[in-house]
């Protein structure tokens, strides 16, 4: 499931913020059969807002995946954060964490370099 192109697109926009100074954070939305339908990144620390974010999915998130009828949410990690994975869950929607080793130094070295907005 780590080598799922829709896994690696979110990965590679975590990097993308992380980069930029922003929170490691990355979002892919995958189409039935496999097509990326959109990607993105957290970038409430760049711009300043808290309304441009992507967390594990945040509470509004999780409302769009069930009204949306989102079949699948895959979660990089759910060690420093923990969203709407239980609300999900008992929607009936398919929740995969992989637990992904570079998704949580990612946050590790993001969480100890910016004590102050985290």
């Amino acid at each position: 499931m780590e080598s799922d192109p829709g896994f690696q697109a979110a990965l590679e926009e975590a990097k993308s913020s992380f980069k930029e100074g922003g929170v490691p954070i990355g979002a892919c939305l995958v189409g039935a059969d496999g097509t990326i339908l959109g990607t993105g990144h957290n970038m409430r620390v760049q711009k300043g807002s808290a309304t441009l974010h992507v967390w594990n999915p945040c509470d509004m998130c999780t409302g769009a995946c069930v009204m949306y009828k989102v079949a699948r949410v895959v979660i990089g990690e759910n060690k420093t954060f923990i969203g709407g994975e239980a609300y999900l869950k008992q929607r009936g929607i398919k929740v995969d964490v992989l637990e992904n080793e570079e998704c949580k130094k990612l946050m590790q070295q993001f969480i100890e370099q910016n004590l102050d907005v985290w």
